[in-house]
């Protein structure tokens, strides 16, 4: 976390030496890493807010993913320069240090990428407590949701020892969900079964509306794409970063944009807009609505692991991060006090927890994903002009470098889409205000302890000096 949050020395990052020096084990090669990354991207987006796009949008499902397909490229090839050049497990915060040097731009950076993993984790909860599992039980949702944010840090408190392989093993599962999904669409288009006609149909009104439409189911789509900047992550323990993170990246990301764009041609070709919008587990409305006959329990099974998996990394990830900035003494230090018996960030957990149960009894799917992809397309925006910023910066080895014109892009669509012109709704900038008017309380309250300990300290000093002058010292 020092990484992220203070300014590194001359020579410090960057060097050739960074391909090669770091404590952690360089064990992730290419194949590990690709299925690393598409397994950061597959989960809650898919499975739980297809229906949530299908009432934006209407039959033309595909469109807002294909949009956000482009535009999460455009990140991802700014994320490749910037890994391949800075190969440090920071991630955006770092490049926002080295870029602008402004640490508290730096601190909200940090605490909107955890805020979005908060939020994230809320809309997986929120899906889990949803359709699919009321194939099993009919339980108040909201209260499931709660027990589910509840369980799972209480499983982080004990301690979760991840790793790549098990993420290959559940990327595995979630793949085999959308490939239920995909064989149903082989099986109707062969069997002709359908409605073609829907996939051209775009149900936002007409005129500008039409615009603000596209651009609002687009910015929601965008939540199934978020992930992939969490592989940077890994960049100290992967092989060679500087050469295999931008093809991991680019194969990861285009591997699930295309997955994503045929599980949402599928699902507006088998079931009508109306009906997937109605559904807080709509994919589970395809299988129902398909000709094969694949068990819906079983496919509402697959889902809730999918969700459960994306929760908790989220979970996890959010409460390191507040460890780390603790450890920094950007937020207060008691913040990354550590359960003694366990080694685990107790305060951490609890705090992350609180704000997701709060953040799953107040929104629902649909507004807290846009609020996960609001607070990451302003993280984002900050991105890709960090790229040109750092275009001054020389590093002494080869290195990932984009075309210019696509972090401008870049730029310009994250801020479109996190602009109003994306017609979202005013709950989302609340929610997303309220979660960085935390970090920033936090911060300033850092701040004043901070200077109150330097303020003790000198007169502590002040006392020592003027007892010395008056003959209280040593020698007297």
């Amino acid at each position: 976390m020092a990484n992220q949050l203070h300014a590194d020395g001359p020579g410090a990052v960057g060097g050739a030496e960074d391909e090669g020096r770091t404590p952690l084990k360089r064990a992730i090669g290419p194949k590990l890493l690709v299925l690393f990354v598409v397994g950061d991207i597959l989960g809650t987006g898919i499975y739980a807010t297809t229906g949530e796009i299908a009432g934006r949008v209407g039959g033309a499902l595909w469109l807002p993913y294909a949009i956000s397909f482009v535009v999460a490229l455009l990140t991802a090839a700014s994320y490749a320069e910037l890994v391949g050049k800075y190969p440090r497990a920071a991630g955006a915060a770092l490049y926002t240090q080295k870029a602008f040097r402004v640490p508290f731009l730096t601190f909200i950076v940090a605490f909107m990428v955890m805020s979005s993993g908060l939020s994230s984790a809320s809309a997986a909860a929120r899906a889990f407590s949803g359709d699919y599992l009321q194939t099993f039980v009919d339980i108040p949702p909201t209260l499931i949701a709660i027990l589910f944010v509840l369980a799972l840090a209480a499983l982080t408190l004990r301690g979760v020892s991840e790793s790549v392989k098990t993420n290959v093993v559940l990327t595995v599962v979630e793949l085999t969900g959308l490939a239920v999904i995909l064989a149903i669409g082989v099986w109707a288009v062969l069997s002709g079964d359908g409605e073609p006609s829907r996939l051209t149909e775009i149900d936002t009104g007409t005129g500008q509306a039409v615009v603000s439409g596209v651009l609002g189911a687009t910015a929601l789509a965008f939540f199934a794409f978020v992930g992939f900047e969490d592989s940077v992550n890994m960049a100290e323990e992967t092989r060679r970063p500087s050469r295999t993170f931008p093809k991991a990246l680019f194969i990861g990301v285009a591997f699930t944009g295309t997955i994503y764009i045929l599980v949402a041609l599928v699902s507006s070709l088998l079931v009508t807009p109306q009906r997937l919008e109605s559904s807080s587990g709509p994919l589970l409305e395809v299988v129902e609505a398909g000709g094969l006959d694949f068990p819906p329990k079983l496919f509402a099974l697959i889902a809730l692991f999918a969700v459960t998996n994306s929760a908790l990394i989220n979970i996890m990830m959010a409460s390191r991060l507040v460890y780390g900035m603790a450890n920094e003494r950007v937020i207060p230090r008691g913040m990354g006090r550590v359960l003694p018996s366990r080694r685990t960030p107790v305060v951490g957990i609890v705090f992350v927890s609180l704000i997701a149960v709060g953040l799953v009894s107040t929104g629902e799917i649909g507004g807290l994903g846009d609020t996960t992809s609001f607070l990451l397309l302003c993280v984002f925006f900050v991105v890709n002009v960090a790229v040109l910023v750092l275009r001054k910066d020389r590093v002494a080895h080869h290195h990932f470098r984009t075309p210019t014109v696509l972090p401008v892009v870049g730029a310009v669509t994250a801020l479109v889409l996190a602009s109003p012109l994306a017609d979202r709704d005013t709950g989302v900038y609340v929610r997303a205000g309220v979660l960085v008017a935390i970090g920033i309380a936090l911060w300033v309250v850092n701040k004043l302890v901070l200077r109150a300990s330097a303020s003790d300290g000198k007169s502590d000093d002040g006392a020592g000096e003027r007892a010395k002058s008056d003959g209280a010292g040593p020698g007297r």
